[in-house]
């Protein structure tokens, strides 16, 4: 069986599944994959790859991309949509209020998560050609390399649309990546608490908090970050869905080691302890400088980001996270390939 023909098999067969079963598959997988890109580590491509729904994610949306639309296609496809947009919506406020009280723990489990997902990709290399190890070592140096001119303060606010719109498009490149988290390279960039807290006062504003009512400039405001976001993330997923394809289908080990680089070098971006600290005055945030007066306003999620020496109980708790978030991943990874 040629490459094209084994990327394309599982989701060609005609009749084997009912369109009602690939709905609810399709709900599960998109569940799993929203939650999976508010988690730097997990990769959204790994959740569909988990439920088997995967190739018909990747051809449905390389079809609907071209023109070509199919009543099962676009029901399996807005069923994965749905799913994801919902728990992202609701898991959005946990997982930023998570990262930035508690930062060292969350990276800690992150990493463990990233590396969970390199032995799918070995897998899928063996036996590893001389072009994979060449393109496993470009991919490391793209992480480190981006990890190292991480600009400070990058989350700079709702203006920074360029960035955001970057951010969104390489977040859904990683949602359909097997092993490569999205959440991740949002970290990275330095847009993760940023678009997340964004998504929250959305959906604030929209539904009225606890004690809080709905507010309209709240939804503004937030569509600041949402929009260019959300038109990157339609751009990742149409572009990278068929490139990615493409390359799967003419140079399948090497895509493969330049995905496995990408995911080792991701742990250099995540040295798990960091904590925030109250801004100085003087300082400049979100393009405001600080001075003693709003002082006391800046929210924690905005503060600067320093290294600490941690106690001997911490690295004990962080290898431990590290190991438990790695057995995750493992465990979703074998639940798929069953």
């Amino acid at each position: 069986m040629t490459e094209r023909q084994s990327a394309t098999s599982t989701a060609a067969e005609p009749g084997i599944e009912s369109l009602p079963g690939l709905i609810l598959r399709g709900g599960v997988g998109g569940t799993l994959m929203g939650l999976a890109n508010l988690v730097p580590g997990i990769s959204g491509g790994t959740m569909l790859l988990a439920v088997g729904i995967y190739p018909r994610v990747i051809e449905g949306v390389a079809e609907v991309t071209t023109f070509r639309f199919r009543a099962r296609t676009l029901a399996v496809l807005g069923s994965v949509l749905v799913a994801a947009v919902v728990a992202i919506a609701l898991g959005a406020g946990l997982l930023k209020d998570l990262v930035v009280e508690h930062r060292w723990v969350m990276y800690s489990l992150f990493i463990g998560l990233t590396l969970g997902g390199g032995p799918i990709l070995l897998r899928m290399l063996r036996p590893m050609l001389p072009g994979a190890w060449l393109a496993a070592s470009a991919g490391v140096a793209v992480m480190v390399c981006t990890a190292l001119v991480k600009p400070e303060g990058s989350d700079a606010g709702p203006q920074n649309y360029a960035m955001l719109f970057l951010a969104g498009t390489l977040g859904a490149a990683a949602m359909i990546l097997p092993g490569v988290s999205g959440g991740y390279l949002l970290l990275v960039l330095g847009q993760y608490v940023t678009i997340l807290a964004a998504i929250d006062q959305f959906k604030t504003g929209l539904l009225g908090g606890e004690g809080a009512q709905r507010d309209l400039d709240l939804v503004l405001r937030s569509m600041h970050v949402i929009v260019p976001v959300g038109v990157g993330v339609v751009t990742g997923v149409a572009v990278v869905s068929n490139l990615v394809r493409f390359f799967l289908r003419r140079f399948e080990k090497a895509t493969l080691g330049f995905l496995l680089g990408l995911l080792l070098g991701a742990v250099f971006g995540l040295w798990p302890f960091q904590k925030g600290v109250p801004p100085q005055v003087g300082a400049t945030i979100k393009g405001q400088v600080v001075t003693q007066e709003n002082l006391a306003s800046i929210p924690s999620e905005d503060w600067p980001v320093e290294f600490f020496t941690p106690a001997a109980l911490q690295v004990l708790t962080s290898v431990g996270l590290i190991a438990a978030g790695f057995a995750v991943t493992l465990g979703v990874a074998r639940l798929g390939r069953e």
